[in-house]
């Protein structure tokens, strides 16, 4: 019996730890603007990265942050609220793909993307 766990027919074939990468990273709105939906395409990987995201206002504050740990999918949907009384544009998301060492007690991260967006 044969279980193959990835299409080998595709271009798509797992990646290493370093050349994991956000392929695609969508965002949108909710209605009453303190929530933002998130989508990222990660290359496909046979190690399972983390992702940090980190969005800072018009200010320089944190206005919203997330973590994953070491997901299993390469596709990800996640919202993410933000923490400011009253919009403050332009915001600043930050996503970051890394992966951790125990033994080394250290961080690799092997993709950032940054993108700015409005909300007002």
């Amino acid at each position: 019996m044969n279980i193959n766990f990835f299409d080998h027919t595709s271009n798509n074939k797992p990646a290493l730890r370093e050349d994991v990468r956000i392929l695609d990273l969508r965002w949108e709105l909710s209605p009453e603007k303190r929530r933002i939906a998130l989508e990222f395409e990660l290359t496909p990987f046979i190690e399972r990265p983390s992702i940090e995201i980190y969005i800072s206002n018009g200010r320089g504050q944190k206005a919203g942050a997330l973590t994953v740990i070491e997901t299993l999918d390469h596709t990800i949907s996640l919202v993410v609220h933000l923490r400011d009384a009253e919009p403050t544009d332009p915001y600043t998301l930050k996503a970051a793909v890394y992966y951790t060492s125990i033994e080394q007690g250290k961080r690799q991260i092997v993709h950032t993307k940054t993108i700015t967006f409005t909300v007002a």
